[in-house]
């Protein structure tokens, strides 16, 4: 196999018409260069240079491997710019995951800064709800990812808390609770539920474990997949349901929302990231982006 640094050395002498003055060039001496010329002989198995007077010439195949050595200097000089463009953050692929509502609420303003700050990166933004996307993080398949958290991160994964998403009671109009401003977990013991499908989520988990606290399980007659359907299901007497706050952007005309408390369920959203690229100019950006869009959410509470 030819090597690499020799077809430069090669090029150099070639370019330069001597030996001597390749040596110069490159800051090695005579006999050192020579004896790269004929290690690379010895590799193509036939001569590359001639001598002509005081000086050398290529062959043929000096020629040939000369221009092949100018073409690999080039494209080693477009890779080193290449990288970096990388590393400085003009170029680049994002693969972002996340769950619906902090979809409508987080990733529009932090993807659209992003693309202001960063122009060259690419996003390769995909839905995963109710899917788990940590595994995704870990494995280096996905760059960051929107959870529910706590929960044991995995090795390597680093967790940055956005925002805290409080869960609130989803009554029918003219419920019998619908007078109350906050309203104590235990008073919907009794009431049929509209749960969330599939359930097994972080989400529902958090519902079942507040519900645990206040002495109950809570008894679901309906399920939803979306919290806009939940919404249609209890506003038609199906249920009551609780939905985040984030979940309720646009909320049903036929529906009231109150406060819970003894507990309030809490549902802690955090930005997934591998540790290892946390310095990532382009993924710090979107991290702090998200920072942010997370806070105007909050505020907007």
């Amino acid at each position: 196999m030819l090597d690499v640094r020799r077809m430069q050395v090669l090029r150099a002498v070639v370019t330069s018409g001597s030996v001597t003055a390749a040596a110069t060039n490159l800051g090695y001496t005579p006999s050192a260069i020579s004896q790269q010329i004929a290690t690379l002989e010895r590799e193509a198995g036939i001569p590359l240079l001639e001598r002509v007077g005081r000086g050398v010439q290529p062959t043929a195949a000096g020629r040939l491997l000369t221009e092949h050595a100018a073409i690999i200097s080039r494209h080693v000089a477009e890779a080193e710019t290449a990288l970096a463009d990388l590393r400085a953050g003009r170029t680049g692929r994002l693969a972002i995951r996340y769950f619906a509502t902090a979809g409508s609420a987080l990733v529009p303003p932090a993807l659209a800064r992003l693309r202001t700050a960063h122009p060259g990166v690419q996003v390769d933004l995909k839905l995963v709800d109710p899917g788990d996307p940590l595994p995704e993080v870990a494995q280096g398949h996905a760059d960051l990812a929107i959870v529910v958290h706590p929960r044991a991160a995995p090795r390597g994964v680093h967790m940055t808390h956005l925002l805290d998403d409080p869960y609130r009671v989803v009554l029918p109009r003219g419920h019998r609770l619908a007078t109350k401003r906050v309203i104590d977990l235990a008073n919907l013991a009794e009431e049929p539920w509209v749960g969330e499908w599939p359930m097994g989520g972080p989400c529902w988990q958090i519902i079942l474990d507040a519900c645990a606290a206040a002495g109950f399980t809570p008894n679901v007659t309906v399920e939803s997949e979306d919290y806009t359907n939940a919404q249609g299901f209890v506003a038609a007497g199906l249920g009551i349901s609780l939905i985040p706050v984030m979940g309720l952007a646009n909320p049903h005309p036929g529906i009231v929302v109150r406060r819970i408390r003894n507990p309030e369920p809490i549902r802690e959203i955090h930005a997934a990231i591998r540790e290892s690229t946390l310095d990532n100019p382009p993924l710090a950006e979107l991290l702090s982006a998200l920072r942010d869009a997370a806070h105007h959410a909050v505020q907007g509470k």
